[in-house]
């Protein structure tokens, strides 16, 4: 399938698409991790991943794009959402350097950025490797993608 949009729907109840992100879910804040639920995810589905991006982030290092703030994977099929502050599956490595998630937390003035918590449906059992990057994570799954969709929160600190 490649990474294209599917009828999968992702949402929270922290937030809606495009609104902002509560404090609370931010570095500001409690710096946990919001609910999640997701729909309609392909039948042949074995597996999820879970990646919350910031594409508006400056480049951190060189071949980098945007800042990751949360990479969780190994969900298994007949799981269909996350608790808030949710501490199960696997947690790859985000650009804090931490595992687990670290909440938006923008320069001061540096505007809006769009926080990108993008689901992926994978035909890949659950037995990933612990502690992978993003970058790493897509490398090995890119192939088994077989769903995928997004939600988009805000968050500014001007």
């Amino acid at each position: 399938m490649g990474f294209a949009l599917s009828s999968m729907q992702l949402t929270s109840s922290a937030f809606n698409d495009g609104t902002n992100i509560p404090q609370q879910y931010t570095g500001e804040g409690a710096d946990i991790s919001p609910q999640l639920s997701w729909t309609d995810a392909p039948e042949a589905t074995k597996s999820f991943a879970l990646i919350c991006h910031d594409p508006d982030a400056p480049v951190i290092s060189p071949g980098s794009y945007g800042y990751v703030h949360w990479v969780l994977y190994n969900i298994p099929f007949n799981i269909n959402s996350l608790e808030e502050n949710t501490d199960l599956y696997t947690s790859g490595v985000n650009d804090f350097g931490n595992l687990g998630y670290g909440g938006p937390m923008p320069p001061n003035g540096h505007g809006i950025h769009h926080y990108y918590f993008w689901l992926l449906a994978l035909d890949l059992e659950p037995s990933l490797q612990e502690k992978l990057s993003l970058w790493e994570l897509l490398s090995v799954v890119e192939p088994n993608v077989i769903g995928m969709n997004r939600l988009i929160a805000k968050y500014s600190r001007d």
